[in-house]
């Protein structure tokens, strides 16, 4: 019998510059909260987002791909929307070659914190992503 692929089975499956993160911004934290956290039993830390006085809420889903939820900081009436995440090892390089091939920049590289760097995209169909560019973690101690 033949063994077909499933998208379910993603542990087996390996994606260059895979999506690491999602996010939703929302109109209505409190409720988003707390449908997501009893639909999926996901767990929720809200966390500072230093220099705003806003609040960022971290999902932690256990194995794989995790998140993260806000107030929407887009304009007035704009419907609330996930928006995925990808890894790069460079996101300003990622960013001009996605320019190049006829994407819109709608936030270049910028810098987030301790955390690493971050573009958001909309591709020639129309579509909204975000480049994802973690930092090296310091260490403490220099090599000898």
């Amino acid at each position: 019998m033949k063994q077909e692929r499933s998208f379910l089975r993603f542990e087996e499956m390996h994606m260059a510059n895979p999506f690491v993160h999602v996010e939703l911004q929302t109109n209505d934290l409190a409720k988003a909260k707390a449908f997501y956290s009893r639909l999926f039993d996901w767990k929720l830390e809200d966390v500072p987002m230093p220099g705003t006085g806003g609040t960022y809420t971290m999902i932690g889903v256990g194995e794989g791909t995790g998140g993260g939820m806000l107030k929407s900081m887009a304009l007035a009436g704009s419907p609330p929307q996930w928006l995925a995440y990808v890894g790069v090892d460079d996101v300003a390089s990622s960013t001009r070659k996605a320019r190049e091939l006829g994407a819109e920049v709608v936030l270049d590289k910028t810098e987030v914190g301790d955390f690493g760097w971050m573009s958001i995209l909309t591709d020639p169909t129309g579509a909204t992503f975000a480049l994802w560019q973690a930092k090296q973690p310091q260490r403490s101690e220099k090599k000898k």
